[in-house]
């Protein structure tokens, strides 16, 4: 059941003694680092699992000479710019996506730390926020390249965010373990349902797919992962944005909105971000409007 969380509750950025430069500063550090190092996972995932290949079992290595990168190579953002982005063996230049999730991943990973403590959330939203930031920036990627996006993505957050729900329950305001998995297992499960119901009778209306499998599995997975509240905000905010999106880009080519077609899930991702980023803030803002 819901629960009013002690005032200590949200006193831990105290506790450990963030009020301190050389403990903020080693935050910074480590955060960044962490978010740096799952991004360099998140690109051999980006580049892999659309092509069927191993995250896991096959080493890493250069896509052009086939050449094992050694571990001294591969140290997220450090090796790209020593190396500036090129193989040590052959030359091949790489892509500067490589570059660019490690950044963008660390910086949100710090982002996330900084803002659960400014804004006196519990801890216990940080590991959610960042897996959320691990599946959005993979999937809007993926979706971005292939059109697709894959259940080895979304599967997976689904269950790790119903399972941390049940042992930290106070990342959605609950008290026990089985009303906080019980919570995300609701906020994955009903807009997942309601979704996919919108799905099979938009096919059968227009002749066409008007929402993705994959789009409806990535929403559940945000459900799981950022409660009721957060889950509704991406759908809206994904709709919204990718309507404008295709809006500018019909009128741009002179083409038919209805004719247009482009990937939901980069838009999707987007309002994901933003909810880790701001959703308290957001929320309080339309309990505050709605009370008016």
């Amino acid at each position: 059941m819901l629960k009013e969380l002690p005032l200590s509750a949200f006193d831990w950025w105290q506790r450990i003694g963030f009020d301190y430069p050389v403990v903020w500063i080693s935050g910074i550090f480590a955060a960044f680092a962490l978010g740096a190092c799952l991004g360099s996972f998140l690109n051999v995932c980006i580049w892999r699992i659309p092509r069927g290949e191993s995250v896991v079992t096959a080493p890493s290595h250069c896509t052009s000479c086939g050449a094992d990168i050694r571990w001294y190579d591969n140290l997220p953002v450090i090796s790209y710019l020593v190396l500036r982005g090129r193989c040590r063996k052959c030359g091949t230049p790489y892509s500067c996506r490589y570059l660019v999730v490690e950044l963008i991943t660390g910086i949100l990973f710090t982002a996330i730390l900084f803002k659960a403590g400014f804004a006196r959330q519990v801890p216990a939203v940080i590991p959610l926020y960042w897996w959320c930031v691990l599946l959005a920036i993979s999937c809007a990627w993926i979706d971005a390249r292939f059109r697709i996006i894959p259940d080895a993505l979304t599967y997976p957050a689904i269950f790790y965010g119903i399972v941390l729900h049940a042992l930290m329950p106070s990342a959605c305001g609950m008290t026990s373990a089985l009303s906080g998995g019980l919570y995300a297992l609701l906020s994955a499960l009903i807009p997942g349902i309601l979704l996919s119901v919108f799905a099979i009778i938009g096919n059968k209306l227009t002749g066409k797919d008007v929402l993705g499998w994959g789009d409806v599995k990535f929403i559940a997975a945000c459900g799981a992962l950022l409660g009721f509240p957060g889950v509704l905000f991406v759908i809206l905010g994904g709709s919204l944005s990718g309507t404008l999106y295709g809006m500018i880009l019909t009128f741009r080519r002179g083409k038919k909105l209805s004719r247009c077609t482009i990937p939901f899930g980069p838009f999707l991702a987007g309002a994901a971000v933003v909810w880790t980023l701001a959703g308290n803030w957001i929320w309080h803002w339309y309990i505050l409007i709605s009370a008016r």
